[in-house]
């Protein structure tokens, strides 16, 4: 292999700080995810301790530790499971705007109600129904909005169970 096949000491250099960015995104995680993927036991054990770090400057050093461990694992499998992980985050943040839209849609609009039976036809619309009454009525009176989280919860309720099924 001639020099020029090799990369250069900065595409190098790019290469060991893209490693130690995917490590600091692997302290990011929590317990449970951290015991799901499967790291070896020493760059595991530096991601705990960099989590326990709350000075800046050890933590720095940690960080630059775990990205050095970085280059005895195969990247790849950890990035997919780190994207895997965060698409799931952006679908649950997408199902719970949805389910505020449609609550807000069912308290504004007296007609949103058959909207949402066409778009979930398997909904408890009587449930629905009974809970924007309800909230209706405590705006009406002044009273505070008993029901207001019930209605967003059987909302993402539904919402869930029509994705899944």
């Amino acid at each position: 292999m001639d020099e020029h096949e090799r990369p250069s000491k900065s595409q190098r250099k790019r290469d060991m700080e893209a490693l130690q960015e995917l490590g600091a995104r692997l302290v990011e995680l929590n317990a449970g995810q951290l015991a799901q993927a499967a790291l070896p036991e020493r760059l595991h054990e530096a991601i705990v301790e960099a989590q326990r770090i709350r000075d800046f400057e050890g933590r720095r050093r940690q960080l630059q530790y775990i990205g050095k461990l970085m280059r005895e694992v195969d990247p790849a499998p950890i990035r997919a499971q780190l994207e895997q992980w965060h698409g799931k985050a952006r679908e649950q943040t997408a199902l719970q705007h949805l389910a505020e839209r449609w609550r807000e849609r069912l308290l504004d609009d007296d007609d949103a109600l058959a909207l949402f039976a066409n778009a979930y036809p398997r909904g408890d619309l009587q449930r629905l129904r009974s809970l924007v009454a309800s909230i209706k009525h405590d705006q009406s009176v002044g009273r505070p909005l008993r029901n207001y989280r019930e209605l967003f919860r059987a909302v993402r309720d539904i919402v869930v169970a029509s994705r899944e099924g």
